[in-house]
């Protein structure tokens, strides 16, 4: 069953959902200046990392380990350091909007996940409201290609990479909840995410020194943006493992789900980004389904 918000919850999370869309568009800032998807990668999640160590130290949380733990965390660091890569690969590439949008389709993956892994059927309401999605979807992304008046092959000639990452976000962040889920739930989440977030910084790390990816900003813009993303990323995730428990918020709320709009909004104003009036249309319906399904009584 669902339950009510209080008004300061309610506010938290819009606040969160601020944040994270304005994450991305700073992290626009940095990629237009030079920054690499994987130093941004690195700087987000270090300074991540360490935050939340710290409250976890703070708080005195007793890190107890199961052996499922220490089979499963691994997994799921890879999976989210694998997101973290596609994701910012997305918004490096595609309007910021259409790369959230793209990404906010995680939870028909999830649904997809959770019958290959564990044979759960999705719910009715779920397989409903797939259609619904994937046809805002259609449209946020203007898959034939009218609204940018290209045609259908050299509008996907454009944005065909960065909608591969994005969906490729979806898909492994999906599979790090479920495995979360079943795997991991009995975890602190403060404990769970401190973990996470150490292995994306360590995987980065030594794909940043094999690859030779690392990258930093030529001006200083492109400083702020790398600074912004790292900031708001940061204080997001303390604001969601240390406030909202306390405030009866359990887990990532559908009202989050809005952080496409707020992004839409921030890129229009900072950056100069727009998108056709049908890809609006396309964008709400998106965000109004995923928040319908977050919202559903269970």
């Amino acid at each position: 069953m669902t339950s009510r918000l209080s008004r300061t919850a309610f506010f938290t999370l819009l606040l969160i959902a601020v944040m994270m869309g304005a994450n991305h568009v700073a992290a626009r800032f940095a990629f237009n200046d030079g920054v690499s998807v994987i130093t941004a990668v690195i700087f987000r999640s270090g300074v991540t990392a360490i935050i939340i160590s710290l409250l976890v130290m703070r708080q005195k949380i007793r890190i107890q380990l199961a052996p499922r733990h220490k089979q499963i965390m691994p997994a799921i660091g890879l999976l989210v350091a694998i997101q973290s890569f596609c994701l910012y690969s997305a918004v490096a590439r595609l309007p910021i909007a259409l790369a959230l949008l793209a990404f906010n389709t995680y939870p028909l993956w999830s649904a997809f996940w959770a019958r290959m892994l564990y044979q759960h059927k999705a719910e009715r309401f779920v397989l409903q409201a797939m259609p619904v999605m994937l046809l805002g979807l259609a449209l946020a992304l203007d898959v034939v290609g009218a609204a940018s008046g290209l045609g259908a092959a050299a509008h996907w000639q454009q944005i065909g990479a960065g909608v591969g990452f994005a969906i490729a976000a979806a898909a492994t962040f999906a599979l790090a909840m479920i495995l979360t889920q079943h795997e991991a739930i009995d975890l602190d989440g403060r404990v769970r995410t401190a973990l996470t977030m150490g292995m994306v910084v360590l995987l980065a790390l030594v794909f940043a020194a094999v690859s030779g990816g690392w990258s930093l900003p030529h001006t200083s813009t492109g400083w702020w943006g790398l600074g912004g993303l790292t900031v708001l990323y940061g204080t997001a995730f303390t604001l969601m493992f240390s406030l909202l428990p306390r405030l009866g918020v359990v887990g990532n709320s559908a009202i989050m789900n809005i952080e496409p709009v707020f992004a839409l909004v921030l890129a229009w104003l900072l950056l100069g980004q727009s998108i056709a009036a049908i890809q609006v249309v396309g964008a709400l319906i998106v965000v109004s389904t995923v928040m319908v399904l977050g919202l559903r009584r269970r």
